[in-house]
């Protein structure tokens, strides 16, 4: 019964892509309310669907909000509470109303009201491809051939669902469009993703050799597609594919079995060409321009390296705002260079006093990063550090809470996780101390001697070799103290 919706990826791409949705009624209003179980702090805010914010609502004393969007056009609309974020379908005449849990953000998130059969089948869509992306390491060591079958059976079983779902409900053509992109981007991004998983860094070359199928979607993508352009499953899609590519330019210049380097200069300057030739949407372009040139930069490369790839950023966009965060950014990076001292920022321990970051150090110390909105990595990172305790004991480790939420929360999670309170800290300022740190991943660590000069500004503490690097800049530094 369901055949007919058996349509190829990219008739359905090229269709949903292709499309612009508009209200022509002025007087088209929408609201969005909820209530916040277990707040991280007082307020939550609405982003419309460019990205920019449209208001910040002070929860009740129910912890409940409700807001009235005026002149709503039909949009991936966001809702941000304590560092976590979740995109909403928001059309003219929608009264979207939802419940959640901040201890279990996505899988709580429930809609009522008009618009939230739509938004329950987006949650339920994320909740699957996320489980799914999560599998993609293990997928990935299936041929290439049967890896393409499973991700298009994949794919093809959740149009089928999805329209199964559309027989019985009346949504629009925007919903329609949200769901298939989100559906086939996922599956397409996973595609992309697959060579670096399948062949390692060893054997990428061989890139070449995948069926002459196996991206025959690519003559058809539409680079800009505006009201995707927040879109995670098309960003996600977007990201990957551009490093594919590039792997064009980097075996024209570099030996054809060399071990592929993801960091080389070249390679990354041909992303930048890339996303500056293929994309002509400036919001589109100039986000993965900006997140592309932070990949490299943000890594261990000289100041010299560093401000080559923030010159040639540069030229290329168009964004003043990212174009001086960049410039920023390289300056921070400048002032981590091991060697230097660790710049002083002002901390708030568990017991609520206040600290000077310098001031705790006074042995060779790992300092560590985690945030409230990824659950995994924060377990992970104390469930590793107490491993790297146990193997060097001459260590001290320091863990810092980089949101900017209520006290509460913060000890709620190590209460409830049962973390060692003594070496737990947040930033008295995070949005500064994030700036001159410059942690834009949470798996970052900084590794200092018993002086606060930083040994590594950039350092994993789950990177294969991170053990092995640990020894070898503590035995450096101990020998350069005698």
């Amino acid at each position: 019964m369901l055949s007919r919706y058996a349509v190829p990826v990219f008739l359905l791409l090229a269709i949903a892509i292709g499309c612009k949705f508009s209200s022509n009624d002025k007087e088209s209003y929408a609201y969005i309310g909820g209530e916040i179980v277990n707040p991280k702090n007082t307020s939550v805010a609405i982003y419309d669907a460019d990205g920019e914010l449209l208001d910040s609502i002070m929860l009740d004393n129910n912890n409940r909000f409700n807001y009235k969007i005026p002149e709503v056009q039909a949009g991936l609309y966001t809702i941000a509470h304590g560092g976590e974020y979740q995109m909403l379908i928001v059309e003219p005449n929608d009264s979207i109303m939802f419940r959640l849990n901040t201890y279990d953000f996505d899988e709580s998130l429930v809609f009522t009201g008009e618009g939230a059969k739509k938004n329950n089948y987006l949650i339920k869509t994320y909740l699957y491809i996320d489980d799914e992306a999560k599998k993609l390491v293990k997928n990935a060591k299936m041929e290439p051939e049967e890896f393409d079958a499973f991700v298009e059976n994949r794919r093809q079983k959740q149009l089928n669902e999805f329209y199964k779902f559309l027989e019985n409900n009346n949504e629009s053509d925007f919903f329609k469009t949200i769901i298939e992109s989100y559906i086939n981007y996922s599956a397409l991004a996973d595609k992309e993703i697959y060579p670096f998983a399948y062949f390692g860094n060893n054997k990428l070359i061989h890139v070449k050799d995948l069926p002459e199928s196996f991206y025959s979607y690519r003559d058809t993508i539409n680079y800009n597609a505006a009201h995707l352009s927040s879109f995670f499953a098309y960003n996600r899609f977007l990201f990957s594919h551009i490093d594919n590519l590039a792997l064009n330019a980097y075996y024209k210049s570099n030996a054809y079995h060399s071990k592929f380097n993801r960091h080389s200069m070249d390679y990354n300057k041909s992303k930048l060409d890339l996303i500056d030739s293929i994309i002509e949407n400036e919001i589109i372009k100039n986000r993965l321009l900006k997140y592309k040139a932070r990949d490299y930069i943000s890594h261990n490369h000289t100041q010299a390296e560093a401000a080559e790839m923030l010159d040639y950023y540069l030229q290329k966009s168009t964004n003043q705002k990212d174009k001086e965060y960049m410039m920023e950014l390289v300056s921070n990076l400048e002032l981590l260079r091991q060697g230097n001292p660790l710049p002083d920022l002002a901390l708030v321990n568990y017991d609520q006093t206040e600290h000077n970051l310098n001031s705790i150090i006074t042995k060779p110390t790992i300092i560590y990063f985690w945030s409230s909105h990824s659950k995994s990595q924060y377990r992970n990172s104390h469930y590793k550090v107490k491993q790297l305790k146990e193997k060097f004991p001459d260590m001290d480790f320091i863990s810092i809470y980089i949101n900017d939420n209520d006290d509460k929360y913060w000890k709620d999670v190590i209460r409830n996780y049962n973390f060692p309170t003594q070496k737990e800290y947040k930033f008295k300022n995070s949005k500064k101390a994030l700036k001159t740190l410059a942690v834009n991943y949470l798996n970052k660590a900084i590794i200092v001697d018993e002086n606060s000069n930083i040994l590594h500004p950039n350092a994993n503490i789950f990177h294969s070799k991170f053990d092995k690097t640990l020894e070898e800049l503590t035995q450096k530094s101990i020998s350069l103290t005698k």
